[in-house]
């Protein structure tokens, strides 16, 4: 009996022990499916919100891209980034593009490379001529904006962002700020600019102190943006802006998804772009893993001249600058650019 008794006991025992395991493995369940969950809701919310982005799809036949072999640029994501300053939010045409950028991914590595393409260059657009590369987008929006960087530097560019320049105001605030170091020459024409981006966007504004590495607000990070009225003009903004940029794209690794959602909801109004929902997503999700690499102008050899009365940015050459670029964007050595490439690099010589 008194072993029967004890076999019970141990019996109980063991259920109890079970059940405990149970219910501790249960609550480990519920937990970890509440923290899903909680992931989940600004994915599920932003994924919806991207439904109201604008976008226009790019018609492939209006995309040239020169008779030559770019099979070697399948294993990047390049994509056109516009930036406009727009007080109407026009970002389809009818605008030129202030900020014209090439952002090319690395596929397997996710290394980002950034290269600004000066918007005074000098090179053909179809249908129009000679003329600055910004005035493409003015002309024909972003199809013919692609078009004008693909036949002019062998690129195979087929997706865009355009983004309105109050929306990068919105973006740094919504980020807490991000880090500047301000010189002197330029503390000035950042405070002026201030003011002027502050009335655009109808929000309040207060100038910087002094110069120095400093935490900067949206209206004053997009006013640096904008200034060109020191040594190297409009070659230096085109820098600030890419350092503007590689400072955004650090602080939001660093943010939460919550906040990211935040931001994007704040930028959707203010984006036009040809990517969908889901390409947008799965470059997103990857942006933790980014790591944003060599940046650069282009061209990298120019000259600023006039010709006709109005300057313009000329490569010299257009030929040896393309070269560069395949080099500074996929690690192409010795790249040898397209017949339509030398013929526009020798017309631009004897202009």
């Amino acid at each position: 009996m008194r072993n029967n008794q004890g076999n019970f006991e141990n019996e109980r025992a063991l259920v109890k022990k079970v059940k405990k395991k149970k219910k501790k493995r249960l609550r480990r369940l519920i937990i970890i499916e509440l923290l899903i969950i909680l992931l989940l809701i600004p994915v599920v919310y932003l994924y919806f919100q991207l439904g109201r982005i604008p976008r226009q799809e790019i018609n492939l036949d209006n995309i040239e891209i020169n008779n030559i072999d770019l099979s070697e640029l399948d294993g990047y994501r390049n994509i056109a980034v516009f930036g406009v300053d727009s007080r109407a939010n026009d970002l389809q045409k009818n605008t030129r593009s202030d900020s014209i950028m090439i952002v090319s991914i690395n596929k397997k590595t996710k290394d980002v490379k950034v290269c600004s393409l000066y918007r005074d260059t000098y090179v053909y657009i179809e249908g129009h001529g000679y003329t600055k590369l910004n005035h493409a987008y003015a002309y024909g929006g972003p199809e013919l904006a692609i078009n004008t960087i693909n036949k002019n530097f062998d690129l195979n560019i087929t997706d865009f962002v355009t983004v309105n320049f109050s929306a990068v105001t919105n973006v740094i605030d919504l980020l807490g700020g991000i880090t500047l170091d301000i010189q002197d020459d330029e503390l000035k024409h950042v405070n002026n600019y201030t003011r002027d981006v502050a009335k655009i966007n109808g929000t309040k504004y207060t100038y910087l102190d002094k110069a120095g590495k400093q935490t900067v607000d949206g209206t004053q990070a997009t006013a640096y943006c904008r200034v060109r009225y020191t040594a190297g003009g409009d070659f230096t903004r085109a820098e600030r802006q890419r350092t503007v940029m590689s400072q955004i794209f650090k602080k939001a690794k660093k943010s939460n998804p919550f906040t990211l959602a935040k931001v994007a909801n704040k930028m959707i109004p203010q984006i036009y772009t040809s990517l969908s929902n889901s390409e947008i997503l799965g470059l997103g999700k990857d942006i933790f893993f980014y790591d944003l690499g060599e940046q650069a102008g282009f061209p990298f050899d120019k000259t600023a001249k006039k010709i006709g009365g109005v300057s313009y940015v000329l490569a010299d050459t257009l030929s040896s600058n393309v070269t560069k670029l395949h080099e500074l964007l996929f690690n192409q050595t010795g790249y040898e650019p397209s017949k339509t490439v030398q013929g526009y690099s020798s017309e631009i010589a004897h202009k």
